[in-house]
């Protein structure tokens, strides 16, 4: 019984102190709840009251009544002190100096796939090429059937596209957010008459999983030349000239056959791996070349159906990602870290 008698008069001269140096109504409230709360330290105490003889229970009970009612009178007399501080006190406390510097604003800068595609379209503008851009929702005809790539052909299978809701489409025509920028070879060539000489980055979706290395929306830059007596060794000259530029002198390029069908012949473009030299290393998955687009000689079928004759001119076009140069020239091996929009990403690229 007096070791309890003890207890409660050291927590009621406990509770008193801090309720006095209280700062704030916060403060205060934290204080009341942690001495009179359902699980505070005043229960804590009551709950020894069962092994008390039940002679002392009557005064230890009526003792830490007082105890709480002192608490609880001290609590709403701090309470009503914190409310009533003139308001002349409540300005000093929350004034500013007007007079210190201001912090200044975080400077902005390009988002590095905007930087790499700025660089890509330079180095083809040095080269006489012009810039253009293309719409992102593309009719049917363009962004298919006139690269060769009718209905029903089994190339169409390499892009999962979004498709737009006929009934809200002109005429009923199958419209689609553009799966490449490709269709605007097609809308050049039929408002321009050789020689043409073009480089078109634009944005393009595809309907397909997210991971690594894929992206349901993602940049994309086209290349398109046409003229008379074009060969598929002036390609070569072309993106070997844009390797060196971009991705240093000392670049070795290599070119494989590949398959698409507006182009014939069409290849893939690779560079040798400016981490291990060519030697092999997880970049380049042990193979020393790392692949960067797809090109070839635009195919004749192309050029006829947008009125050049196939006799007389020739051309080349290709395509490649931002994304995946910029992961190959930095070293990166997310492509979703691009549009995270996290900063601690981003603020290493000036």
């Amino acid at each position: 019984m007096n070791e309890l008698r003890r207890d409660l008069e050291n927590l009621q001269a406990q509770a008193i102190a801090q309720i006095q140096s209280s700062a704030d109504a916060t403060q205060l409230e934290q204080t009341r709840v942690q001495f009179l709360g359902r699980k505070g330290r005043l229960t804590t105490i009551l709950r020894q009251l069962p092994t008390l003889a039940a002679e002392d229970r009557p005064t230890i009970g009526a003792l830490a009544n007082q105890v709480k009612e002192a608490i609880e009178e001290r609590v709403v007399a701090r309470r009503a002190a914190f409310e009533s501080v003139p308001g002349d006190e409540i300005l000093a406390k929350d004034q500013i100096d007007v007079t210190l510097p201001g912090r200044r604003p975080g400077l902005g800068r390009l988002h590095p796939i905007t930087q790499i595609i700025r660089r890509i379209c330079g180095v083809f503008v040095e080269m006489g090429f012009a810039v253009m851009e293309g719409p992102e929702v593309e009719w049917d005809y363009y962004n298919f059937e006139a690269l060769n790539i009718p209905e029903e052909h089994p190339a169409r299978d390499m892009w999962d596209t979004f498709w737009i809701d006929p009934a809200t489409s002109q005429a009923g025509k199958p419209m689609l957010l553009r799966t490449h920028t490709s269709p605007m070879q097609i809308r050049i060539m039929e408002q321009t008459r050789p020689p043409v000489r073009v480089i078109v980055p634009g944005k393009c979706y595809r309907y397909e999983a997210v991971d690594a290395s894929h992206e349901s929306q993602f940049d994309q830059v086209e290349g398109l030349a046409v003229d008379e007596q074009i060969t598929f060794a002036d390609l070569k000259g072309t993106l070997h000239t844009f390797a060196r530029r971009l991705f240093g002198k000392d670049r070795k390029v290599r070119f494989r056959c590949d398959y698409f069908p507006f182009v014939e012949p069409g290849v893939d473009m690779s560079i040798d791996c400016f981490l291990c030299k060519g030697g092999g290393c997880r970049l380049c998955k042990e193979t020393g070349w790392l692949e960067i687009l797809g090109a070839g000689m635009v195919h004749p079928g192309v050029l006829a159906r947008v009125g050049y004759d196939p006799a007389r001119y020739s051309g080349f076009a290709f395509g490649l990602g931002p994304a995946r140069v910029a992961m190959l020239k930095y070293g990166i091996e997310d492509i979703r870290f691009f549009h995270g929009n996290d900063l601690r990403f981003l603020r290493q690229f000036p």
